[in-house]
């Protein structure tokens, strides 16, 4: 957890860069509303020992700030920190037993509770607009706008230095690249799901740009946009919520790509990731009874 929490620090520098130190506000504020309420319910509801040490509850914070918006009112951080640790975790017998991400559950009960607050980002340091570039094309591709016109507004260099608006967590790709760096040398994840993430994202967008270039966006522009490396990096690859195997890895990752592209491309959502996500989690117990590895010393039965 300790080195997840370095690896989010060129991310964070970014979005204070971006926003303003009302950007460190909001993930502080959720940081300690998520050890709060961890505290409180493991203190008077399940009383058992205090199970802060193990720093899970600030990643969560941390996490749960980066898929909001630097402008949300304060008292709706708190009430996702609520869904998040009291119900996607706390719930289920606290780490190491929830089924699901808790960041992104109290993100996606925040998003169909309050989607106003959740889709209203103020403009970034150096970005065009407020509008995140996801939400700006999906607009401007229903409103029959060619893609060669939408990508003369798009900064691809930007979105990859950080020059992006949306939640606090997507500003910067290249800040999020070397926190995944870091979490690779220090062996905290495999490059699987992420790389697996990323390339089936590319490669459905690849497809649908080829055959319709004019009404799709490219595959690099998917892949720089929106939440699609912070939730590659470091929300698909959760050890609680995310297959043991390698192989498994690999499909769940697969199927975190497809969803994502699916709703970004046909949903109501200009953003899928973290819809994707959840509803791999519920798929990890029947990856991992399927796919198991191979047993060392047994004999093989006929």
């Amino acid at each position: 957890m300790g080195d997840v929490l370095i690896a989010l620090l060129p991310a964070l520098g970014c979005s204070v860069l971006a926003y303003g130190w009302q950007a460190f506000v909001v993930v502080a504020f959720s940081v300690a509303c998520c050890v709060l309420v961890e505290w409180f319910v493991q203190r008077f509801m399940l009383k058992g020992p205090s199970t802060l040490g193990n720093l899970s509850a600030i990643v969560t914070g941390v996490l749960l700030g980066f898929n909001l918006p630097a402008n949300i009112p304060l008292w709706l951080v708190a009430v996702a920190a609520v869904v998040a640790i009291g119900i996607g975790k706390m719930t289920f017998g606290g780490l190491g037993k929830n089924p699901f991400n808790p960041a992104l559950v109290g993100r996606v009960f925040l998003l169909v509770a309050f989607p106003v607050a959740m889709t209203t980002f103020p403009e970034a340091v150096g970005a065009v607009s407020g509008a995140t570039p996801l939400a700006m094309a999906k607009e401007a591709l229903k409103a029959g706008a060619p893609v060669s016109e939408i990508m003369q507004s798009v900064d691809l260099q930007g979105m990859f230095l950080g020059a992006q608006s949306g939640s606090l967590g997507e500003i910067s790709v290249v800040a999020l690249l070397a926190g995944f760096v870091w979490l690779l040398v220090r062996r905290v994840i495999s490059w699987h799901i992420p790389v697996c993430v990323l390339g089936t994202m590319a490669l459905f967008a690849g497809i649908t740009w080829a055959v319709a270039p004019t009404e799709y966006m490219s595959p690099l522009f998917h892949v720089l946009s929106g939440g699609a490396v912070l939730g590659a990096v470091f929300m698909a690859t959760d050890y609680v919520t995310s297959p043991m195997t390698k192989k498994g890895m690999v499909i769940y990752a697969v199927g975190v790509g497809v969803i994502t592209m699916l709703i970004r491309l046909w949903g109501p959502y200009p953003e899928g990731m973290s819809f994707a996500i959840l509803i791999m989690n519920s798929v990890v117990p029947l990856i991992d009874k399927w796919v198991r590895p191979k047993r060392f010393g047994s004999a093989k039965t006929k």
